[in-house]
């Protein structure tokens, strides 16, 4: 049986962001410094020194579109997927182009209904197809009343009955297990201003955590044991990073989001495989998540117990398996 697969759409946290002009100029500048002296014969030539000599900084971004991340358990038609940011957009296209005409099953898992996690929805190509269902989980009671908010006039031109799709709202129950498609979805509820829930996923052995939009204090050892027995010996756990550790304690305190840093001393405690940093501050670019992300793999060596924790950073247009 195919392991499932984790598609990232969009992994910016708060608004979308594109990368400047600046941004692309300097990656260009960077990269004619890199090849000083080389000569390339062809596009394809070129674009093999780009894909295998260049940094990641410089021949990627990580994105601008807010979250929206797959869970490709390899079902037909059926497809599943945490939250409908920006990213809900491009995401929609592949649906579209996978299913050739074929009516889908769409589950989607929310976190929480704050405008960057719906915002990509009313983009959502397969809402705008007869026949397809979408199946929109969640454990908050206004879960329905943002979507058709967010389609209301003056707002936006297209309003929320008007969509073709069947949509329904389904009610998932916190810390209790629900199978949907195949697919084990547990929510587990977060530190967040107007609460936000993270959800464990379990097929074929392989669990994934989505925590998104929590914040985490370590200093309250009931909450950090509460969550490490969450993660516990998950495969891969997608976190909420988007603060370095020194802003999450001093600037940041309260906002609702957590560290690099505490992500790594989380899934230690929990023994987890694989830390994703997902929700990246929209001010920060490509340099500075680099950072980050470095930042937190020198921290997990130093503080490595035996089990070695592999520590990733999410970007649009990333894929990996659990």
């Amino acid at each position: 049986a195919m392991t499932f697969r984790v598609r990232f759409w969009g992994t910016r946290g708060s608004i979308p962001v594109g990368l400047t002009s600046n941004d692309i100029r300097d990656k260009l500048a960077r990269a004619l410094v890199e090849a000083s002296g080389r000569t390339f014969e062809s596009y394809e030539e070129a674009h093999l020194f780009a894909s295998t000599e260049l940094d990641f900084s410089i021949t990627h971004t990580f994105g601008g579109h807010t979250p929206c991340v797959e869970l490709d358990t390899g079902a037909d038609s059926e497809y599943f997927v945490c939250d409908m940011g920006s990213g809900a957009r491009p995401f929609g296209v592949h649906v579209l182009a996978k299913q050739a005409r074929r009516p889908a099953t769409i589950n989607v898992f929310m976190s929480h209904v704050h405008w960057d996690h719906i915002m990509g929805f009313p983009f959502f190509g397969p809402a705008y197809v007869p026949g397809t269902t979408i199946r929109i989980h969640g454990c908050h009671d206004v879960l329905e009343q943002a979507f058709r908010l967010q389609q209301s006039a003056p707002c936006f031109p297209v309003d929320f009955d008007q969509l073709a799709a069947k949509i329904e709202f389904v009610k998932l129950e916190p810390d209790r297990a629900t199978v949907v498609g195949g697919l084990s979805v547990t929510p587990h509820l977060q530190l967040h201003s107007g609460d936000s829930y993270g959800y464990r996923f379990e097929k074929d052995g392989k669990s994934v955590i989505y925590s998104t939009d929590s914040e985490h204090k370590l200093e309250n050892k009931a909450e950090s044991d509460n969550f490490a027995a969450f993660f516990r010996d998950a495969d891969m756990v997608i976190f909420d990073a988007m603060y370095a550790l020194a802003d999450a304690i001093s600037v940041k305190a309260d906002w609702g989001h957590s560290s690099n840093i505490v992500g790594v001393e989380l899934c230690q405690m929990a023994r987890a495989k694989h830390l994703v940093l997902f929700h990246h501050e929209p001010a920060n670019d490509d340099a500075t998540l680099e950072g980050l992300l470095k930042e937190a793999r020198r921290f997990e060596e130093l503080t490595r117990g035996e089990q070695a924790l592999k520590v990733s950073a999410a970007y649009d247009g990333l894929e990996l398996e659990p």
